[in-house]
C-alpha cells in the first residue's frame, strides 16, 4: 500500500462520502473502495463501498483526501489513474479520461466469415475509421452480414433509437465503407429503432 494518488476527490465529493459514512458503523474505520464495475456503452461503470482499509492488499493503492481513505484495488488502478469524483445535481459523478477498449468491430458476430475479405476490410473500416468518430456520442456499429454486394449493419449505444440514425448511415458510415470498400455498394441498417430489439432488415440507403 502506498499514498499515491491515482483520483482526484473535489470539497463536494468528499462532503457527500463524509455525509454518507456517518451512518456506517464505526465511520471513523471505514474507507471508500473505488472499483470499475463494468462497461456501458464506450464508459466504464463504477461501484463505491464501505470497507476498512485493513482489507487492502499489499498492492492496492490507500490514498488520504482530508478525513476519507480511498482503497482502489490494484486490478482497477490503470482504468482509474487521472480521474476525478465530483457531486453535484446529477449524484455522484466520476470524470475519467480512460476508457474501454473498442472491441472489432463483429467480434461477438460468429457467423461472419473472417476470411473474406470484404469482410475484413468492412470491419477495418469500422474498428478504426467508424466506431472511433461515433464512440463520442456513445454510439458503434457493427457488422451483421453481407450478402451480394450489400453490407448489413446494427447500430447501437448513442445510435440506436437516435432519429438522426438514417443520416448517419446514409451520410458517415455508408460512404466510408462503399470508399474503401468497392465490392460493397450499398449499406442497410438491420437495427429496430423503435423498440430496441427484434432487428428487422432495413434499407437506409437509396
Amino acid at each position: 500500500m502506498t499514498d499515491t494518488q491515482i483520483l482526484t476527490v473535489t470539497p463536494s465529493a468528499r462532503e457527500k462520502i463524509l455525509e454518507v459514512r456517518a451512518s456506517e458503523p464505526s465511520p471513523e474505520t471505514q474507507a471508500m473502495w473505488v472499483e470499475v464495475s463494468g462497461i456501458s456503452g464506450t464508459a466504464f461503470t463504477y461501484d463505491m463501498y464501505f470497507r476498512t482499509t485493513d482489507d487492502a492488499g499489499s498492492e492496492d493503492i490507500v490514498e488520504h483526501h482530508g478525513d476519507i481513505a480511498i482503497v482502489i484495488p490494484v486490478e482497477h488502478i490503470e482504468n482509474l489513474t487521472g480521474a476525478s469524483l465530483d457531486f453535484g445535481p446529477a449524484g455522484m459523478v466520476m470524470q475519467n479520461p480512460n476508457s474501454p477498449a473498442l472491441r472489432p468491430a463483429g467480434a461477438d458476430l460468429p457467423g461472419l466469415d473472417l476470411d473474406n475479405p470484404v469482410v475484413v476490410k468492412i470491419l477495418d473500416v469500422l474498428e478504426t475509421s467508424v466506431n472511433p468518430a461515433i464512440a463520442s456520442h456513445g454510439g458503434r456499429a457493427d457488422l451483421v452480414a453481407i450478402e451480394s454486394d450489400v453490407a448489413y449493419l446494427r447500430l447501437s449505444g448513442g445510435c440506436q433509437g437516435c432519429g438522426m440514425a438514417a443520416a448517419t448511415l446514409r451520410e458517415g458510415i455508408e460512404v466510408a465503407i462503399l470508399e474503401a470498400v468497392p465490392e460493397i455498394t450499398r449499406v442497410a441498417d438491420v437495427t429496430d429503432h423503435a423498440s430496441g430489439s427484434n432487428p428487422y432488415f432495413a434499407d437506409a440507403g437509396h
